[in-house]
């Protein structure tokens, strides 16, 4: 199946209302980042399993893209929510070098592992800019 194209993929995360953070391209900044993906898998009612994976996966993608980083980059993280309750994270950083991050590390196969799909890409604009989307969908309601 080919993967859906870049404008397929805006489209698709900006007809959904979200939340966005940006910060400092620092890995003391990783808690934030995993504690708005808790609330959001939270108020989704994501089962604790799935709340904890969407949690990693976002870690595992910022930590990723904060190793790519250009010098004083700004990390952006989107999360949204489509009308299936599916949570989308579009995370974004300026970089360095046109390298993506290594689709054949450890971290990477740990990450695709704990959310329905993960897409990367490289755009060439004043620099590079690497890419890292994902989609968790909910394994279960949380029960009270």
């Amino acid at each position: 199946m080919p993967s859906p194209s870049r404008t397929d993929y805006e489209v698709a995360v900006t007809q959904l209302s979200g939340v966005e953070l940006r910060m400092a391209a620092d890995p003391t900044q990783l808690s934030i980042v995993r504690a708005v993906a808790a609330d959001i898998a939270m108020r989704q009612d994501f089962d604790l399993d799935s709340i904890e994976d969407l949690k990693l996966a976002v870690d595992e993608t910022c930590s990723t893209l904060i190793t790519l980083a250009a010098q004083d980059a700004v990390l952006s993280c989107h999360f949204a929510v489509d009308d299936k309750g599916a949570v989308h994270v579009a995370a974004k950083i300026s970089a360095k070098s046109a390298a993506g991050p290594d689709e054949a590390s450890f971290g990477w196969r740990v990450l695709t592992a704990l959310v329905d799909s993960v897409q990367t890409r490289v755009e060439e604009v004043e620099g590079f800019l690497v890419h890292i989307n994902l989609v968790k969908s909910t394994a279960g309601a949380v029960d009270a």
